[in-house]
């Protein structure tokens, strides 16, 4: 069994396997503290533009979705309805 700490899994693209699609990166895992296992991550997306007025956008992810955890990437089986539900909408970048 091959075991991967959080900064690495942060670190991995996500990418959909329905279109290639590049969804982001994980931010956030949310896990269901009853049964001890992970329910889904978060991808965040930058916009492009400046820094300071760049968007970024948010999917939920279902964990059941991951078809492979690679060594450079995570690759989700999403369709188009899969990936609207998922989508949290674009959120604009907090600068400290």
């Amino acid at each position: 069994m091959r075991k991967m700490f959080t900064d690495e899994f942060r670190c991995l693209e996500v990418i959909n396997l329905c279109g290639g699609e590049r969804l982001g990166f994980p931010c956030e895992l949310e896990i269901d503290l009853e049964c001890g296992s992970v329910v889904a991550f978060t991808v965040v997306r930058e916009g492009s533009g400046f820094a300071f007025f760049c968007e970024r956008e948010e999917y939920v992810i279902p964990w059941c979705k991951i078809e492979c955890i690679g060594e450079d990437a995570i690759l989700v089986k999403l369709n188009k309805n899969d990936l609207c539900s998922c989508q949290r909408g674009k959120i604009r970048k907090k600068h400290k």
